[in-house]
């Protein structure tokens, strides 16, 4: 019990610090991506500002268009960097985005397009809309800015795709548009284990995700490694499927009680017919629904890309000094380091 609260309590404080990375390291943040990063262009797009309980995902159980009981990873690092992404769905002539767009969709897959809403782009879809849009304005992307790439569990999970060259492949196309418009800062994450997912053992497909989920993640290592050789792009690996062995090898370190089985019972569809059930206190668990994390386990992921820049020595956009914050896994230390930027 002593370790849960030190855990917990390492974790709470570590986001209550009045400390932040400074808005001057990143002006702008670009996400594109599946419901992992989506923060409700999918629950927009299928009414949720109508009728948020018949909305993918439906509120309640699920959070304000997260696909979660509350924010997100992009909203946690967006915190700490000072920006806030427009929804995708949102943009309009009268409200241009000045702090970056979050493109991510749930449900879709690595390439063109979604496992579950037609016409909804696919990660390598998002990322050409992007592209083509500047194009189209004769522009190039902020090199200010810090852009994510994440992808590839749909494809495995409802996708039927099993050859993980196909979404290496997607996302390191999508990686080479960024930096061939512009783009310097890039942050692609790996995936979790899959087959410990519980949607993985409830379905009796825990071994053939697990080594899909293996196979995968070396390719991804290798190819991210040929990809590092692009001049003047800074390529910033997200390692999530070590941070999700260990929370799932330690729960109590972290804080958690249950990293076997979710807290809400119900597939999508199901919950928004409002059949489903769920537990008295979410924050208890590593999963909120069969595939997606609690908000306790994305502040977590958060805390990862925060070390994950560090890390990578992100040099400042501006020529000023910037400071950038690493609240490191577990625990309540936090790493100041001046950086000079190279002109």
């Amino acid at each position: 019990m002593k370790k849960e609260i030190l855990a917990a309590g390492c974790l709470l404080f570590s986001f209550m610090l009045p400390l932040r990375a400074s808005a001057a390291n990143f002006d702008k943040f670009y996400v594109f991506g599946d419901s992992l990063s989506d923060t409700g262009n999918t629950f927009s797009a299928s009414g949720g500002l109508v009728d948020p309980t018949k909305a993918i995902p439906s509120n309640p159980p699920f959070f304000q268009g997260r696909f979660s009981n509350d924010l997100v990873w992009v909203d946690y690092v967006g915190e700490q960097l000072g920006l806030t992404p427009t929804l995708v769905t949102n943009i309009s002539s009268a409200t241009p985005p000045t702090q970056g767009v979050n493109y991510a969709f749930g449900g879709s897959n690595s390439g063109l397009d979604n496992s579950f809403i037609p016409g909804v782009p696919g990660v390598l879809a998002q990322v050409g809309l992007f592209t083509q849009g500047l194009q189209a304005n004769n522009q190039k992307a902020d090199p200010n800015a810090l852009y994510a790439i994440w992808g590839g569990g749909n494809d495995y999970l409802f996708g039927n795709v099993t050859d993980a060259n196909q979404i290496v492949k997607n996302l390191s196309d999508s990686v080479m548009l960024l930096a061939e418009a512009g783009a310097k800062n890039i942050l692609v994450f790996n995936l979790p284990d899959l087959g410990k997912l519980p949607y993985a053992s409830a379905n009796g497909i825990s071994g053939e995700l697990s080594a899909e989920s293996t196979s995968y993640n070396a390719t991804l290592a290798e190819t991210l490694g040929n990809l590092s050789s692009i001049p003047s792009v800074n390529i910033i690996p997200v390692d999530i499927n070590s941070l999700f062995n260990r929370v799932i090898a330690s729960p109590e370190e972290f804080g958690f009680k249950n990293v076997a089985t979710p807290c809400v019972i119900g597939d999508l569809n199901s919950i928004r017919a409002g059949n489903f059930t769920k537990c008295s206190n979410p924050n208890d668990y590593l999963f909120f629904d069969a595939v997606h994390p609690t908000t306790n386990a994305e502040k977590l992921v958060a805390q990862t890309v925060l070390s994950s820049i560090q890390a990578k020595s992100v040099p400042e956009p501006s020529s000023a000094l910037g400071v950038l914050i690493l609240s490191a896994l577990g625990a309540a230390g936090v790493l100041k380091r001046k950086q000079k930027v190279r002109s």
